[in-house]
């Protein structure tokens, strides 16, 4: 059963959580999300967790989609200006991803890349509108969408 009807029908649900790896080997990732699917009701995929760079958590969440697993694809505003982020929105529903958790994301200074500008161009509240907006139809300038999300 999809993520979306557990909770429509009042499930306590559990889910697991995987890390991209810092290369584009994801056989690791792979195999601990095979290891966690019978467990949980989906996978979350951090993205750059610690502000770390890594492999990017969309491109995870459509190689899970591919295995048969059900993702939550997490963006964090740290890294994307609204133009961005807003894309990136759009890029999930072309893929098939169906989850988004939507975070404001650890400072550049705990990460790999201390000297990296942060952006937080949006916050993770604001970010939620924006995404309700995309659904609706329509980006943050209110063009009209050709498809919502």
């Amino acid at each position: 059963m999809k993520l979306s009807e557990l909770f429509d029908k009042g499930e306590f649900v559990v889910t697991g959580e995987v890390g991209p790896p810092k290369g584009a080997n994801v056989d690791e990732v792979m195999e601990g999300a095979e290891l966690m699917k019978d467990y949980v009701a989906a996978i979350n995929i951090t993205d750059n967790q610690s502000a770390v760079m890594r492999l990017g958590s969309l491109a995870v969440a459509r190689l899970l989609i591919e295995a048969g697993i059900e993702p939550v694809f997490q963006m964090t505003c740290r890294d994307r200006n609204r133009i961005m982020l807003q894309s990136d929105l759009l890029s999930a529903e072309a893929l098939g991803v169906d989850n988004v958790l939507i975070i404001t994301g650890d400072h550049m200074i705990l990460g790999d890349h201390p000297e990296a500008k942060p952006v937080f161009d949006l916050d993770s509240v604001n970010l939620l509108a924006v995404a309700r907006g995309l659904n609706e139809g329509h980006d943050m300038a209110d063009e009209e969408l050709e498809k919502p999300t």
